[in-house]
């Protein structure tokens, strides 16, 4: 177990607790741990490039962690009416998608290629972003009601782009015209 994975572990640890402080009303301690989550998510890919301590769990829990936070925080701040539920309804379907799409192909015996779309890291930033933006705007007492309703519309736009590119690399897969893994 490398230091990097203990950091990721640790934040998918925080998981719980940042569900519970949201749910508690607790939303400026939410903000300040989804912060840190943040930040460790950095030292930890920071950690694993720079001292070469990759493994492979990493690249496995890392993502998982990733994606545990952020789906955890949308649904329990849609659940207490802080973002609307049609835009959790389509993150956490988006999430699904992908997932079932990607287990779909390899069950079909196609091995692919798991990196991530540009659009899906730009809706993945606009995700966090809007996380931290309605943590802040409840906790903190920041006047962010524009900036939350932008980032409400480029979540959505990202999320549903997103969803349609890998729709196009999976049906250019099982047909046959995008590169497999190797």
């Amino acid at each position: 177990m490398s230091l990097p994975n203990l950091i990721t572990l640790a934040r998918l640890l925080t998981v719980p607790l940042t569900v519970w402080l949201i749910s508690e009303g607790e939303h400026a301690a939410a903000f300040w741990i989804f912060v840190a989550a943040g930040v460790s998510d950095a030292i930890d890919g920071f950690i694993a490039k720079r001292f070469n301590r990759r493994t492979e769990l990493g690249a496995l829990l890392d993502p998982i962690a990733d994606k545990t936070l952020l789906v955890s925080v949308y649904v329990t701040l849609g659940i207490a009416g802080h973002l609307p539920a049609w835009l959790v309804i389509l993150v956490v379907f988006r999430d699904l998608l992908i997932v079932g799409g990607f287990l779909l192909v390899h069950a079909m015996s196609h091995a692919m290629r798991s990196e991530p779309l540009i659009v899906s890291k730009f809706n993945t930033a606009c995700q966090i972003a809007l996380a931290a933006v309605t943590l802040a705007r409840l906790g903190v007492g920041l006047h962010l009601d524009m900036l939350t309703q932008g980032l409400v519309y480029a979540v959505a736009a990202t999320t549903l782009a997103s969803g349609a590119g890998y729709l196009v690399r999976w049906a250019r897969v099982l047909a046959g015209l995008e590169e497999q893994a190797s």
